[in-house]
């Protein structure tokens, strides 16, 4: 309501015309009622005193069409006033915000988006904000359920310094549901580079960092910081607690921390979470319970999807609800994590770490990878998820297979658009 009563503040001009508006449309009300009414009165008239009665009325009726005359010529300037003022107001909302441009197709636009399927996304890293990006073209229903094991870069050394969540992974999903062009989500990605502390810290992760002490919480610091970047959707922990993330390698050695678990080039056992049994976010089980659609991944199988998994209660929530399960295979292996596995490995791990198959759908890439990609990868001891169809039938799982690859900087991603595009058919 404040906002609104902005545009009544001195000098927008905003006020003069609606009130000329007002006073003159009172004033061609009363003008036509005044005819109608004299007219009305005098139709049960004599038909043999008509000249007596028909002169009056002429003259009454002459002089009020005057006014009503007056009166359309002052509300049609009253409302090419307002239109004026209000056409000045859009064109300085399109100055500070360059990206809307057509105000009437982003009106629209976000009308339709309010009628899409409510969909959440689990998980973590590049993955969550490559899938994000695509989804809020179709719907803006979406939740963003986010791991908080995070312990490298930017999010572990706040998390280490200020006992606080790791903010990196939720700040970019925040930026990804946000509108790209504006200068505050730019601000956001913005990362330190210089010769003191600040060096590798994300300006976002510090504003959350500094609006967790301002509101007093991390689950609060995040829905002011979704406010002021204007996001399509919502974006939850999975649980407030801080956790830490340990892996048993299958040479028996146990690493603790997330950040040592992506490095290994051992073969994962299996994963664990610190403390076990953790208290899961409210918000992020209501999401669960009204969602359409839950879509796990792409992302790292054991560092960003599973850890989620591992909050008892989120599993069991998904478990038991009516929406469509969705798994989104990588399309390449990680070096370490997944190595040499193929698309029923990662089916596995998951059903492994829950005890339950929780999949219903998965999709995979069928798109070819161009050679020199493949090349470069190859390096880095990554290959391209194979996909075992025999295999998977035996999981009551349908196998979704497109082309979604998009290649960014010689970086092998999922097409985000494709992607929820598919997403949004398997949800209708």
């Amino acid at each position: 309501m404040n906002k609104i009563n902005k545009f009544l503040y001195p000098g927008v001009r905003l006020k003069r015309w609606i009130f000329l508006f007002i006073l003159s449309f009172i004033a061609f009300s009363t003008g036509i009622s005044g005819i109608m009414g004299k007219i009305l009165g005098k139709v049960k008239i004599n038909f043999l005193n008509l000249d007596k009665h028909f002169i009056p009325i002429r003259d009454f009726i002459i002089n009020s069409t005057k006014l009503v005359t007056v009166d359309i010529i002052v509300i049609t300037i009253g409302i090419t006033g307002i239109f004026y003022t209000i056409n000045i107001l859009l064109k300085t909302l399109r100055t500070l915000y360059p990206s809307k441009v057509d105000i009437a197709k982003a009106s629209y636009d976000e009308i339709r988006l309010r009628k899409g399927p409510k969909i959440v996304a689990i998980g973590g890293g590049t993955g969550l904000s490559t899938l994000l990006k695509g989804l809020k073209l179709y719907t803006s229903n979406i939740t963003a359920i986010v791991t908080v094991a995070d312990d490298g870069g930017s999010s572990g050394r706040l998390r280490k310094d200020l006992k606080m969540l790791p903010p990196g992974d939720i700040r970019n999903c925040m930026t990804a549901l946000a509108d790209s062009s504006t200068l505050m989500n730019k601000i956001f990605q913005y990362r330190f580079k210089t010769n003191n502390n600040l060096n590798g810290h994300s300006f976002g992760n510090l504003f959350i960092a500094a609006m967790s002490k301002i509101s007093g919480s991390f689950e609060k610091a995040i829905e002011e910081s979704s406010k002021i970047l204007s996001i399509r959707g919502e974006v939850h922990p999975v649980t407030l607690e801080k956790i830490t993330l340990e892996a048993r390698l299958k040479n028996k050695k146990i690493l603790k921390g997330q950040s040592n678990i992506s490095k290994s080039k051992y073969p994962i056992e299996r994963v664990f979470i610190n403390p076990t049994s953790p208290i899961p976010s409210s918000k992020a089980i209501n999401s669960i319970r009204k969602a359409k659609a839950i879509v796990l991944g792409p992302g790292s199988l054991y560092t960003s999807i599973i850890p989620n998994l591992l909050v008892k209660d989120i599993t069991k929530e998904i478990l038991n609800s009516k929406a469509k399960k969705i798994y989104v295979c990588n399309i390449m292996t990680q070096p370490g994590e997944t190595n040499n596995y193929k698309v029923s490995d990662h089916i596995n791990a998951i059903i492994k770490h829950t005890g339950y198959n929780i999949i219903q759908y998965v999709i995979v890439n069928i798109e070819e990878i161009p050679p020199n990609l493949l090349s470069i990868y190859k390096k880095k001891n990554s290959y391209p998820v194979k996909i075992d169809e025999e295999n998977l039938k035996k999981y009551d799982i349908i196998l979704i297979k497109e082309k979604l690859l998009s290649i960014e900087n010689n970086f092998i991603r999922h097409n985000s658009e494709k992607l929820a595009e598919v997403i949004l058919k398997i949800s209708i």
